[in-house]
């Protein structure tokens, strides 16, 4: 059998690493998992409901590209967030949840070849695993750009020599981060902006994380403007209902983007990605219209950063996050802690050099855990506190 060699430079998937790492070792205390970034605040609890008074249309195909309804309520929600008017039929595909958006879109608009030459694709290290997949999946090179603390952990795109950026054909950018909860400011954007339009790249802007934060609701590519003519023509935002209303098992998301790159995506998806059922669409567009449940889940977000504030205030390897739910702690060796951990605490976190990648082994990662603040208050400061400890 003859299988293709463009996954050959694939690491081991992140969460295979970390069954390996802890291999068949017994937790040393009870068990608090904070490895995985899967929300657990409450929902909304009328979604029975509603999927209940429409479980009838299970039995019907779903429009591909979304119920008007659910357009609508994207559109109109895209309006209150950022102030931005967009059409439902041309700028938006509906997406049955963002992993598979971002890892299509990047098969689906990534050339063949860019001047003569295998198109590159930009990727943050460290970063989200399916990025470094869709690149491979896509043909493409992935290039690896360090998103550096004294960069406030995100990648200077404005560093990467003209002849290079020259043969790019897509920039991944996720802010608010993940793992390390950074925010990009509206100048940063811009000036990624400005370079998509000058070397004719596309941003894919990773926006999941986005109503999950301190103080101030972090801007998004969609409001800003470059200077140059028709500036959704170089830039896709993704999002979607998994973090934002605690409902990652909805599979529901949106793209956003310029008319002409709605359409192309629109064409492939109709060759490979499910619809979602419109039970489901109903649900999500409810949900939409409903901020009271984001509010109540952001502040509960807001005392899980006070707590580990209070916890890691005299550490000098925490930094403390500005948006998202994790925690990037610098603690001199990520595997080796994410180890004992669980061995003398019970405690799993996921070491960072799992989210990056670096020649020669060494990675920007590598000194640090990702932590997930996604428990309930009483176990996530059991388990915050067993990490202070750990690292006095």
């Amino acid at each position: 059998m003859h299988l293709p060699g463009r996954f050959s430079q694939l690491p081991e998937y992140t969460f295979d690493r970390l069954r390996t790492l802890l291999g068949s070792n017994s937790p040393g205390g009870e068990v608090i998992d904070m490895s995985v970034g899967g929300p657990r605040h409450e929902f909304p609890p009328w979604i029975m409901d509603e999927i209940t008074l429409s479980s009838h249309q299970f039995s019907q195909y779903p429009p591909k590209n979304g119920t008007s309804e659910l357009l609508a309520s994207i559109a109109n929600w895209y309006k209150a967030r950022y102030d931005i008017e967009i059409d439902p039929d041309k700028n938006i595909s509906v997406v049955n949840g963002t992993r598979e958006a971002l890892f299509n879109a990047c098969i689906a608009f990534c050339p063949e070849e860019l001047h003569g030459k295998k198109p590159r694709v930009l990727l943050p290290n460290p970063f989200y695993q399916v990025y470094v997949g869709a690149a491979l999946a896509a043909h493409a090179e992935p290039l690896f750009v360090d998103a550096p603390k004294e960069n406030n952990f995100l990648p200077d795109f404005t560093k990467i020599p003209p002849e290079t950026l020259d043969g790019v054909a897509i920039v991944y950018l996720c802010s608010p981060s993940n793992p390390q909860g950074s925010v990009a400011s509206r100048d940063y954007l811009k000036d990624l902006l400005r370079l998509a339009h000058k070397h004719d790249f596309l941003i894919f802007s990773d926006e999941c994380y986005s109503e999950i934060y301190r103080h101030n609701a972090p801007p998004g590519m969609i409001e800003i403007k470059s200077g140059f003519e028709d500036d959704l023509s170089h830039k896709i935002m993704f999002n979607s209902l998994s973090k934002r209303s605690n409902l990652p098992g909805l599979r529901t998301g949106f793209m956003v983007g310029g008319a002409q790159l709605i359409e192309h995506f629109k064409k492939y998806r109709s060759y490979s990605d499910p619809a979602v059922p419109i039970p489901l669409q109903k649900v999500a567009a409810r949900l939409l219209r409903d901020e009271k449940h984001v509010i109540a889940s952001r502040e509960r977000y807001q005392r899980k950063y006070a707590l580990a504030d209070q916890i890691f205030d005299q550490h000098e390897g925490y930094n403390p996050p500005e948006a998202g739910f994790f925690l990037w702690l610098d603690v001199g060796d990520g595997e080796q802690m994410a180890k004992r951990l669980w061995l003398e605490k019970g405690v799993k976190v996921v070491p960072g050099a799992y989210f990056s990648f670096g020649a020669e082994g060494e990675t920007p990662g590598e000194r640090y855990i990702r932590v997930a603040m996604v428990a309930d208050e009483q176990e996530l400061e059991q388990g915050l506190n067993a990490i202070g400890d750990m690292m006095r």
